[in-house]
């Protein structure tokens, strides 16, 4: 029988454990069909060990459930950031870690063999010059070290203490407060903070969607691509089937719901030439792949078509055409102006137009009508009238309406 381990060795397996009992909580140890009964007892363990002051439990049908209560108002970082330091390492790792810092800290720019050579007379430690320059080399990779080749000769050297350049610049320090706390991979802020014992008095954020973390190390790579103009491999998990679907494409944007803190990535599928975007969170892997050479005419014709997109879709029943939507609207000029500024301020752009006494339209054209729906529900008791070119809209528009109608005045009076 294997031996219980706090820590882990891949950071995608502690996301989909966080997910389970963050995202998707309240479940009993039955309703985890995924897992076997033992697996679900190690990963609730280790989550109480990460995580605990945020663990609660409760009892549904005699069946103990446990969830994470977490309220951002409160805290002065995000608590999920401990799931980044739960990966296991080896004896010889973390030896060597502090072994080859402190050796670049004392006696400066060192090549591997002079680090290995060091270790053995400092720390009376042996270790293969090889093993000790793919360490160095991780790290150089990770920025954690520099790295200069002179000759035949590659040196690494350790970056000056991060607590110099916070004393050279005061005001760095409450931009890396307020960086670590919403920021996107704050995990780096984070890091800095607890290696100079710095604390975060000063900021706190109202909405924060502390599970952002757990997708930072898919949007990195995708950051990089874009950066670099460059086209994607995605490996993507199916929400309803489990698959694993691939998809190549050009990166070009980061869409944020504000409402959910959802995150999408807007990708642009040359084959097909069209606009679509994934869900972070389903992304398993990411590839970087060629260079696109038409990036900059893409990402010109994104600007173009965010005009016309309500929220993330840029097609509507698999084309690409606009939608014209009409709406007609109650409004009592003497006292609801606010639905009109309601209107100005959330309409994206759309036409605002007085057609009678305390009567207006609403009139915009957008690729998919359907993602409307919610904002058009919330003017029921003022609405006159709702027309579009969507047969789609119309009928769940309709449909909706008629399923409130059923549940208030017919089963409620028992009709």
């Amino acid at each position: 029988m294997s031996e219980f381990k706090e820590l882990i060795k891949s950071f995608s397996k502690s996301r989909e454990y966080v997910r389970s009992f963050f995202i998707y909580g309240f479940k009993t140890r039955e309703d985890f069909t995924k897992w076997s009964g033992r697996t679900y007892d190690n990963e609730r363990r280790r989550l109480e060990s990460w995580l605990s002051g945020y663990v609660r439990q409760d009892y549904n049908k005699k069946r103990k459930n446990i969830y994470l209560s977490i309220d951002s108002r409160l805290l002065d970082t995000n608590p999920l950031y401990r799931v980044w330091k739960a990966k296991s390492f080896t004896d010889n790792d973390i030896m060597l870690h502090f072994y080859i810092l402190d050796a670049l800290q004392k006696y400066g720019r060192q090549t591997a063999d002079q680090l290995t050579d060091g270790i053995m007379q400092h720390y009376n430690r042996m270790f293969d010059s090889q093993i000790v320059r793919r360490k160095c080399n991780q790290y150089a990779e990770e920025g954690m070290l520099g790295k200069e080749k002179r000759g035949r000769d590659i040196f690494y050297r350790s970056g000056p203490p991060f607590q110099k350049l916070l004393s050279a610049y005061p005001g760095l320090a409450h931009a890396l407060k307020l960086y670590q706390l919403f920021s996107p991979l704050g995990i780096i802020g984070n890091t800095i903070m607890e290696n100079v014992s710095l604390q975060n008095h000063c900021f706190r954020v109202r909405h924060n969607f502390f599970v952002h973390t757990l997708e930072d190390e898919i949007l990195l790579p995708i950051l990089q691509a874009i950066h670099q103009k460059r086209n994607v491999l995605l490996y993507i998990r199916s929400t309803k089937s489990e698959n694993i679907l691939e998809k190549e494409g050009t990166p070009l944007k980061i869409f944020t719901s504000t409402r959910t803190g959802r995150r999408f990535l807007c990708l642009y599928l040359p084959e097909k030439r069209y606009f679509t975007t994934v869900r972070l969170d389903a992304i398993e892997k990411v590839v970087i792949k060629e260079l696109f050479p038409d990036y900059a005419s893409v990402r010109n014709n994104l600007e173009k078509n965010k005009a016309y997109a309500w929220g993330i879709s840029f097609r509507n029943n698999n084309h690409t055409h606009l939608v014209h939507v009409k709406l007609t609207l109650y409004i009592d000029e003497r006292s609801e102006m606010f639905i009109l500024n309601r209107l100005d301020r959330e309409g994206k752009g759309g036409a605002i137009r007085r057609i009678a006494p305390d009567t207006f339209t609403y009139e915009i054209d957008v690729f998919d009508a359907n993602e409307m729906l919610p904002w058009l529900r919330t003017f029921t008791g003022r609405i006159i009238a709702v027309e579009s070119d969507s047969n789609k809209l119309n009928q769940l528009f309709k449909r909706d309406f008629l399923t409130m109608y059923h549940l208030y005045f017919k089963e409620g009076n028992g009709q």
